[in-house]
């Protein structure tokens, strides 16, 4: 005798002709879990039958042409659903069809030069910002502020880096090119200071224009889109042009870690400024010393990693370098509450 379970339900016992029988009819499948009366180890209803000499053989409910009409159109073809539109109520796989579909829609569109590397820097920044959002997103939170920040901030490092030019004007940059330590100095003064000051202009703004107090989690959150937002147009810039200029296999590899790995990291360093600038709109009386973090924290690790990343030190201090600013910003997240009750005292 033997006991057929499927879903967690036990049915039977059954003889082995009787479950022959229901295999060969359908109701019972071989892959169903099963064991025998007499036993307790638990195996399929293919190996308890082969155990036993018993061979199953499904009937088949007639020839094709038989097999389709009993199926019906509707299951190919559910006419009913599409006139309902239930199809619109099924939010998830309607994204996921926007975002796997949208690159195709492109090659269609006669678009080039550098339109093509915007907009496919934009396709990675919106798969990025919707990673984001689910996993960072809080009740303060808008759509409509998430697509603020994100072109704002573009905005501002428009206008700042190429129509004002005003990072040109940092003294340290000259130093970039120089030996360490005096390019360490340069990396972390002039383009960490520089870029990180950037990125955090517009989740300043966002603070100080905010009607509520915003919990550090939510700055993050948009620390983390100002940094993806900066991070599309410095990649549009070094593909359009550093990049150009390199072998094939470097230039493919250069614009992928453009598009995925270093906005990453731009919205790290990014989020652990918006992370500081909540605190220091939170207990302004500490704000010097807050806002001073904002910018230092970030601006250190991305000056190390810059000075590194193209040498022979890269695998040994700037690729740490990169998850030493995704740990900060976890252990910061996580001792929020203690860093309040510290502040408020």
């Amino acid at each position: 005798m033997v006991f057929v379970i499927r879903n967690n339900q036990q049915f039977g016992p059954y003889d082995e002709h009787t479950l022959l029988s229901y295999v060969n009819s359908g109701q019972i499948l071989l892959c169903d879990k099963a064991k025998d009366a007499n036993s307790t180890e638990e195996t399929t209803v293919r190996i308890l039958l082969k155990r036993n000499g018993f061979k199953a053989k499904v009937s088949h409910g007639g020839n094709l042409v038989a097999q389709l009409n009993k199926i019906g159109s509707e299951l190919i073809i559910p006419k009913d659903s599409f006139q309902k539109k239930k199809w619109i109520s099924d939010k998830t796989l309607l994204i996921l069809a926007a975002i796997g579909l949208f690159p195709s829609v492109l090659s269609f569109m006669p678009i080039g030069g550098y339109l093509v590397f915007y907009l496919v820097s934009l396709y990675f920044a919106v798969i990025w910002g919707m990673f984001f959002f689910s996993f960072f997103k809080t009740p303060q939170v808008t759509i409509k502020t998430t697509v603020l920040v994100f072109f704002l901030t573009q905005f501002f490092v428009f206008l700042i880096w190429d129509i004002l030019g005003i990072p040109a004007l940092n003294p340290f940059m000259y130093m970039t090119k120089l030996g360490i330590p005096l390019s360490l100095i340069g990396f972390i003064l002039g383009v960490g200071v520089s870029e990180e000051l950037g990125k955090a202009i517009p989740v300043y703004i966002i603070a100080r224009k905010a009607k509520e107090p915003l919990i550090p989690q939510t700055l993050v959150y948009y620390g983390l889109m100002s940094g993806i937002a900066f991070g599309v147009f410095e990649g549009v810039q070094y593909q359009t042009s550093v990049n150009v200029q390199l072998d094939y296999t470097s230039a493919f590899f250069m614009n992928i870690a453009r598009l995925t790995s270093l906005p990453f990291l731009h919205a790290i360093w990014c989020g652990i400024a918006g992370y500081f600038i909540a605190f220091a709109n939170l207990y302004p009386k500490y704000r010097i010393s807050l806002y001073f973090l904002a910018i230092a924290i970030p601006a250190t690790l991305h000056g190390v990693y810059d000075t590194f990343c193209g040498s022979i030190l890269g695998m040994f201090i700037a690729l740490p370098i990169t998850f030493i600013g995704v740990i900060l910003l976890m252990t910061y997240l996580k001792q929020g509450i203690n860093y309040q009750s510290k502040l408020r005292n």
